[in-house]
């Protein structure tokens, strides 16, 4: 079988905890005989480097950042899902559960799902432990606020900030174990390849973005912590140097890549302005909680305020379609994000949008304000409203704050067993590099959930069961397998600095994001996907011909670095567009146009597709192999998600 997922026997609510009893363990004497090379440092990172080290193990920990302090993970802002039913509202591990199932639009593994949910709830306490700052309600317990895609209260927050304190929290665990000796920090150091020897995963080669120089490193495990590939889009939401080198140079030795063409648009982003922006803002989904996303009934009143003929404050109550009630009067401005995407999306294409662009639409808090008073809406959400005022120059206070859906996250990463291990022994995914939790659409605050499960919880019990298996002999880097991926790598350096073209990495970056937000983001066709693919290889060759990399590589060079990663961008975008035109039928984030009902509603294909896509590497002029792992549900239906 050439996808073993690994899934336990047994009843869904009983699979972890008789996995773990029947998972091998290393003797506590044992584990300083052995290396884990944990590449990124966020929260799925830091809580895997600090857990494996605390236990015992030796852990090498990369981060191309000059301190783990910078992960992406801090920028998440809203919260962190856990069933602990504080509110006593109705919720329940099966619930997060199936309310997750549901969510990804029935294309994630129920016994994966299931232990995110089942260790949600020891989450929390992990945190509070480390000195986490949750925020609290009166009688001193942990406050809870509700998301989208759920209709009890179960996200844990730190006002909008709760990326950063998490984060926080894993980074103290993480310097004790530096400080003890168990863990050496590799700061300002990029994976730019992964050595496989004798078959396993046996190190990376790493590039010093200081000095230039080229290292190898050897170690009996390597887990890959480094995120999601959203910046194949140019304009997200995620940092600028989020990239996907680690996992797609792994791909190509031989892991497999897991619904690559799964992406998540985010709602509440702060509008495009023009082709100078190189990312987006992201405004925290929690606002939804309180803001009443709304645009104008006609597209003549639309265009006047577009004009600046007439103001917000002159549009009357029933003047304005607050579309999202209208239309899923259940979950109303809480709907799960793909639903709130497309919706707006609709409304600007209708010629209803607001803003210059007329790609936006309102998310108003004038009737919370008006209901709960500023004082109360600014404890919430003070620092949100300040970062949008600081960004428009509009005071959310006094006029709807504008929004419109951006790329966020990829629900699509390397394909992973039920233990996170890869296709290739010894290498294993977590957090949001990985494909397993979230299906076809990632609920909010379920990413902090997943990258510290992976992190605090499965990967300690997980990796021993490899450990323990192939045995504590030493490894070191005298394989020859080392030798010759770092002359790969630096062969590829060479490649990049001796390319004297006259346009920049960065244009060839926008050029690429155009193509993929056109044709593979929100809304897909088979004609727009064959275009794509098309376009997609035309800039590839040219990017090759034609781009042009300064400086030498015995520096820091961000033009290298950029080279590197965008040429990684490339290839992947192909292999993403191929994903989509595989997958005939709408399913979370991803509306197909040949597959909606008669309401417009996006249409799955569960006789079909009910599998998870991985993709097998075949060399750069070969196509990718097409591997399907079939979902089996036993424990939820398959139904038309309908939040109406």
């Amino acid at each position: 079988m050439v996808l073993d997922s690994k899934i336990p026997e047994g009843p869904l609510a009983e699979k972890w905890s008789k996995h773990k009893f029947n998972l091998k363990l290393v003797n506590p004497a044992n584990k300083r005989k052995y290396t884990v090379i944990v590449v990124g440092t966020g929260l799925a990172g830091a809580s895997a480097a600090a857990s494996l080290a605390e236990l015992g193990y030796n852990v090498k920990a990369f981060c191309y950042q000059d301190s783990a302090r910078r992960a992406h993970s801090i920028a998440a802002q809203g919260g962190i899902n856990a069933a602990k039913n504080y509110r006593n509202d109705g919720d329940s591990v099966y619930r997060l559960f199936y309310d997750t199932v549901k969510g990804g639009d029935y294309r994630a593994r129920e016994a994966n799902v299931h232990r995110l949910a089942e260790v949600s709830v020891d989450i929390i306490d992990q945190c509070v432990a480390q000195g986490v700052p949750f925020a609290r309600e009166y009688g001193g317990l942990l406050d809870n606020r509700s998301f989208g895609g759920a209709q009890v209260s179960r996200t844990f927050y730190a006002r909008g900030q709760t990326g950063q304190q998490l984060l926080l929290g894993a980074y103290s665990a993480l310097n004790r174990q530096i400080h003890e000796g168990k863990v050496k920090m590799y700061n300002r150091h990029e994976m730019l390849d992964l050595v496989v020897a004798d078959g396993k995963a046996q190190g990376i080669v790493t590039r010093n973005l200081l000095t230039g120089e080229v290292e190898t490193f050897a170690g009996h495990a390597v887990l890959l912590c480094t995120g999601g590939y959203g910046n194949v889009f140019y304009l997200s939401t995620n940092a600028m140097g989020c990239n996907t080198t680690a996992i797609w140079r792994s791909y190509k030795k031989g892991a497999f890549f897991g619904n690559p063409c799964f992406t998540q648009i985010h709602p509440t982003c702060i509008p495009v302005t023009g082709d100078h922006q190189s990312k987006l803002t992201l405004m925290s989904e929690s606002l939804r909680n309180d803001g009443r996303v709304w645009v104008p009934k006609t597209r003549e009143m639309a265009e006047r305020l577009r004009k600046g003929e007439i103001k917000v404050s002159d549009i009357k109550e029933e003047d304005r379609d607050y579309f999202l009630e209208r239309k899923y009067p259940s979950f109303g401005n809480l709907v799960p994000r793909d639903v709130a995407s497309r919706n707006a999306k609709e409304a600007a294409d209708d010629g209803r949008g607001v803003g210059a662009s007329g790609k936006a639409v309102f998310l108003d808090f004038a009737e919370s304000i008006q209901r709960l008073g500023r004082a109360a809406v600014e404890a919430k959400y003070g620092n949100l409203f300040d970062m949008y005022y600081q960004i428009t120059d509009e005071n959310p206070y006094e006029m709807p704050m504008r929004i419109y859906p951006a790329v966020h996250y990829t629900m699509g990463g390397l394909w992973v067993d039920y233990n996170l291990m890869t296709t290739i022994p010894g290498l294993y995914c977590l957090g949001e590099a990985n494909f397993s939790d979230h299906g076809a659409n990632r609920l909010g605050a379920s990413a902090l959930m997943q990258g510290l499960a992976d992190g605090y919880f499965v990967i300690p019990y997980t990796v021993g069961d490899y450990l323990a298996t192939i045995g504590p002999k030493p490894v070191d880097n005298s394989h020859p397998a080392f030798a010759q991926a770092k002359k790969d790598t630096q062969d590829r350096i060479n490649k990049f600095l001796s390319m004297k073209g006259t346009k920049t990495v960065d244009e060839y970056h926008r050029d690429l994001g155009h193509i993929m937000w056109e044709y593979c983001g929100m809304a897909r066709n088979e004609a727009g996907l064959a275009k794509a693919k098309q376009m997609i290889r035309e800039l590839r060759e040219d990017f090759w011909k034609n781009a042009i990399v300064l400086g030498e590589n015995e520096e820091m060079n961000m033009s290298l670095e950029k080279a590197g990663r965008v040429a990684d961008f490339l290839e992947l975008a192909e292999l993403m567009v191929d994903d989509a035109r595989e997958r005939k039928e709408s399913c979370g984030g991803h509306f197909r146009e040949e597959s909606q009902t008669e309401e417009g509603e996006a249409k799955r294909d569960d006789e079909n597709f009910a599998y998870v896509s991985a993709w097998e590497y075949k060399g750069d002029d070969a196509a990718a192999e097409l591997h399907k792992e079939q979902l089996i549900f036993e424990n939820v239906k398959l139904t038309q998600r309908s939040y109406k």
